[in-house]
C-alpha cells in the first residue's frame, strides 16, 4: 500500500485483515468479546493515524503493530476472562495466517498456557512460532532490539515447554473432526440429555479435567469429576444440546428449560478435548451471549425431537449479539 489512505482504501484494509487481526487479538487476550472490542479499537486507531503510515512497511505490519500495542495496553490493566472461539469463523475467510489457525494453536489448552506468559513474551511467541514472523519483524513490531525480542521468545518457549503436553512446540495442522470424535460428541450429548451421569463417566479418561467458567470451579481426575457429575446432574428433559465446534475442538451448545418456560434457552458452551476415544478435558462456559456468533438458534422448541435441530450458518462477518 502506497500513498495516502483514503476512506475507500481503508475499507479494503479492514475487509482484508479483519479476520486475522481478530484471531491474533483472541490469542493475545483469550477472550472472544475482548478480541471483538480490540479489533474495533485497532481500526479506530489506524484511521486516526492514517496520515502517519509509512509506505516502507506493509499495511499488515502496521495494523499488527497497532493491534499488539492495543492488547498490551489492556493487559497492563486487566486480564479478560477466557472464552471459546467458533470454528466457523476460522474457516469462513482464510487470510495470510490461515496455515497458523491450526488445531493446537487455537486449542483451549494452548490458550490457557500462553495466558500465563508475560504479555510481551506472549506476543513474541505468537508472532515468531505461530505466525512465522522473522526476528527482525518481531523486534520492529515490539519496538525493541532483535536480541531483546529473541530473549523474550526463548523465555516464553521455556515456560511453555513446561506446561505443554510432551514439552513439544510443533503445531499440528487443522483438520475436520474424525468419526471417532463425532461419535464421542454424540454420546456426550445423549448422556447429558438423558441426565445419565454413569454414561458420562464412562467417556472420561483417568486424567480428565472439568472447568466451569467464569470462576465456578475446577475438578481434576476421574473420581473428582465423577462426583461432581453425579451431584449436579439434572432431571431428564431439562436440557437440550446441539453439536458445534470451538477452538478446533468438538463442542456442545447447552440449552436449559426453566420451570414454566415454553422453550429451551441458551445457557452454556462446553468444549471437549478427546484423546484416544475418551475425554481428557471438558471446559464449560456460561456464555449465552456467544450463541449468535456460533450460528446457534436463540431458543429450541420443546416439541421437536432431541437431535433434530442443528446450528444455522451465520451471515455477514461477525454476527451481532443480542
Amino acid at each position: 500500500m502506497h500513498g495516502p489512505v483514503d476512506a475507500t482504501r481503508f475499507a479494503e484494509l479492514t475487509r482484508r485483515h479483519r479476520r486475522e487481526l481478530h484471531v491474533y487479538c483472541y490469542r493475545m487476550l483469550g477472550s472472544f468479546d475482548a478480541a471483538e472490542d480490540h479489533v474495533q479499537e485497532v481500526f479506530l486507531r489506524a484511521w486516526r493515524a492514517r496520515d502517519t503510515f509509512e509506505a516502507r512497511s506493509s499495511a499488515r505490519t502496521w495494523l499488527y503493530r497497532i493491534a499488539t500495542n492495543a492488547c498490551l495496553d489492556t493487559l497492563r490493566r486487566t486480564v479478560p476472562p477466557v472464552q471459546p472461539y467458533p470454528d466457523q469463523l476460522l474457516d469462513e475467510r482464510p487470510g495470510p495466517d490461515a496455515q497458523a489457525v491450526g488445531r493446537e494453536t487455537m486449542s483451549l489448552a494452548f490458550l490457557a498456557a500462553i495466558q500465563l506468559l508475560p504479555p510481551r513474551q506472549r506476543a513474541a511467541l505468537i508472532l515468531r512460532d505461530v505466525l512465522s514472523w522473522s526476528a527482525g519483524e518481531t523486534a520492529a513490531l515490539l519496538g525493541t532490539s532483535v536480541p531483546a525480542a529473541n530473549s523474550a521468545l526463548q523465555r516464553a518457549r521455556a515456560t511453555l515447554r513446561g506446561r505443554w503436553p510432551g514439552g513439544r512446540l510443533e503445531w499440528a495442522p487443522a483438520g475436520e473432526p474424525g468419526r471417532e470424535e463425532r461419535e464421542l460428541l454424540r454420546r456426550y450429548i445423549d448422556a447429558h440429555e438423558r441426565a445419565d451421569p454413569e454414561a458420562l463417566i464412562g467417556l472420561l479418561r483417568e486424567d480428565v479435567r472439568l472447568t466451569i467458567e467464569p470462576g465456578v470451579g475446577e475438578w481434576t481426575g476421574r473420581p473428582a469429576v465423577a462426583e461432581a457429575l453425579r451431584r449436579d446432574m439434572n432431571t431428564p428433559g431439562r436440557w437440550r444440546m446441539l453439536p458445534t465446534a470451538a477452538n478446533r475442538q468438538p463442542a456442545a451448545a447447552a440449552y436449559v428449560r426453566a420451570d414454566g418456560d415454553p422453550a429451551f434457552r441458551p445457557f452454556a458452551l462446553i468444549v471437549l478435548r478427546p484423546v484416544a476415544g475418551l475425554l481428557t478435558a471438558m471446559d464449560a462456559f456460561e456464555a449465552p451471549g456467544l450463541f449468535p456468533v456460533f450460528g446457534l438458534p436463540a431458543s429450541l422448541d420443546p416439541e421437536a425431537p432431541a437431535g433434530d435441530l442443528r446450528p444455522t450458518a451465520p451471515s455477514g462477518d461477525l454476527p451481532a449479539r443480542g
